[in-house]
């Protein structure tokens, strides 16, 4: 096949000898040896589950991590670019919804992108979508282990212990079954949100518009006012923080190769969950700026504690939304990890990664793609404690993944205008060229918070696109549903050219 791209001969020595299986049928081509072994436990999840996964990737981004926007744009600034950065993701939401009933695979991202912009495209954007998915969950053990910490749980210290409890129940957790660690996860949100509509409640009692501007402006700053005290720069270095709200829903395609009717589920349960999100974050800002105004929140490491506590004093509401931000950081950490597993095991799976990595374990769960990330996740969280640097690193992989998959539904409606749809995307390319364009500005703005956070994911890049050009891209598995799918596109191109 082009591009390298070979099948699976090589991985298909568990096939029984003698060309006949023990029940004396016709024995199993190579290609579906390879598979076999690769599968996936199918019909798992439904729209309720696939909503709360959702959910589930994001939430812990309302309980903290958005407020440090706040120093980089103030108010004005953060409110303006949380709400480019959710129009962003809902365009970006509808793009996906589309190329994932189209193509219903756990490759996600990747897959699309390998269809529209080729192998070179396919990697660059799983190799982005990885990034984030490994990082992520590190970054959110350190977290994790501050709250447990804070709280005093069991008298337990932020530390490589809590970080390493973290990494083996909740994988221990997902190797045990899909089915059961989505409904994990669901539970664990549910609890998250309902503390997030508890918490907005009781902080909109003490609101207060006058205080929304608390922060002095600095007057050097072109454009600079008391709601934008910061400038028009700082809704520009905001763009990250504003993403926080919404960091990871783009995740959900991943589960398609184990939902019922993905069709027809993805795209609903998409757009539930981004529903959710924006009445959240809409909520969770207002709330915790108006309460007690931007300036004491915006370096609290738990704000909505903070928003509640204007004595410094605990009260029974904020224990309650303190304990809920545990529960919130391990749904976002739990369901993360899922993601990352679910990427990993379809680049290994076509081979863009080495294949041993999409080997399944009886319970049909992808075993090594879920120790592996696992394993890089724990050591870089033990040895470097740095939680914001990863989660910026993380937000730098997203943004060039966005940029990609937003630009692979243009080229593929532009393409493949004939190419079977279940699901359309409201308002074509409009929807998904305004993606794009806010994904190459949030990218651009991740230089200006934390350039070396930006430059360390650059260098795993490199180091990612050297092992393709020089060995993967060789080596290719075209039976895997992704390269099929994409062969498909350019056997009836040549038909046509014919």
């Amino acid at each position: 096949m082009a591009d390298g791209t070979e099948s699976a001969r090589t991985e298909s020595a568990g096939a029984p000898a003698g060309g006949a299986p023990p029940g004396g049928g016709p024995a199993p081509s190579p290609e579906d040896a390879y598979l076999e072994r690769r599968t996936l436990r199918r019909g798992s999840a439904g729209p309720l589950l696939l909503t709360g996964l959702g959910v589930a990737y994001v939430v812990s981004g309302d309980f903290s991590g958005w407020n440090f926007g706040l120093a980089e744009g103030g108010f004005g600034g953060l409110a303006i670019a949380a709400l480019l950065m959710g129009l962003m993701y809902a365009c970006m939401v509808f793009a996906l919804a589309e190329l994932a009933a189209i193509l219903p695979t756990a490759g996600g991202g990747y897959g699309f992108a390998r269809r529209a912009l080729g192998p070179w495209g396919g990697f660059l954007t799983g190799t982005a979508i990885l990034i984030e998915y490994v990082l992520a969950p590190a970054a959110i053990s350190i977290f994790i282990g501050d709250y447990v910490e804070s709280l005093g749980l069991f008298g337990l210290e932020s530390g490589w212990p809590v970080y390493l409890a973290c990494f083996v129940i909740f994988i221990g957790i997902h190797l045990w079954g899909v089915g059961e660690a989505l409904r994990f996860s669901l539970v664990v949100t549910a609890i998250a949100v309902a503390a997030l509509l508890v918490f907005a409640v009781g902080a909109l009692t003490d609101f207060d518009a006058g205080s929304l501007n608390d922060i002095p402006a600095d007057h050097s700053s072109f454009g600079s006012s008391s709601w934008l005290p910061f400038g028009l720069l700082g809704i520009w270095s905001s763009f990250p923080f504003g993403m926080w709200f919404f960091l990871g829903v783009e995740g959900v395609p991943l589960a398609a190769e184990e939902t019922r009717d993905p069709a027809r589920t993805l795209p609903k349960a998409m757009a539930w969950s981004m529903g959710i999100l924006l009445l959240l974050a809409l909520l969770t800002f207002l709330a915790a700026t108006g309460a007690r105004g931007p300036s004491a929140v915006q370096d609290a490491g738990n704000p909505l504690v903070e928003a509640l506590q204007p004595d410094g004093k605990a009260t029974v509401l904020s224990r309650i939304v303190n304990y809920a931000g545990l529960a919130g950081l391990v749904a976002s950490f739990f369901s993360l990890i899922f993601a990352g597993s679910r990427q990993l095991f379809a680049l290994s799976r076509a081979g863009y990664l080495p294949r041993f990595l999409s080997l399944t374990s009886s319970r049909k769960a992808p075993f090594l793609g879920l120790l592996v990330p696992g394993a890089i996740g724990f050591t870089l969280a033990a040895w470097t404690g740095d939680g914001a640097r990863m989660l910026n690193t993380a937000v730098f992989g997203a943004t060039i993944s966005y940029a990609l998959m937003s630009l692979s539904h243009i080229v593929l409606r532009r393409r493949e205008p004939g190419l079977e749809r279940p699901y359309r995307t409201p308002g074509s390319t409009v929807t998904s060229s305004l993606a794009f364009v806010l994904a190459c500005s949030a990218l651009v703005a991740t230089f200006l918070v934390d350039k070396d956070a930006a430059f360390i994911a650059l260098g795993v890049y490199a180091v990612a696109l050297a092992y393709f050009a020089f060995y993967s891209r060789h080596r290719l598995v075209a039976a895997a549903p992704e390269e099929e799918f994409a062969a498909l596109a350019e056997a009836e191109a040549e038909l046509s050219r014919d």
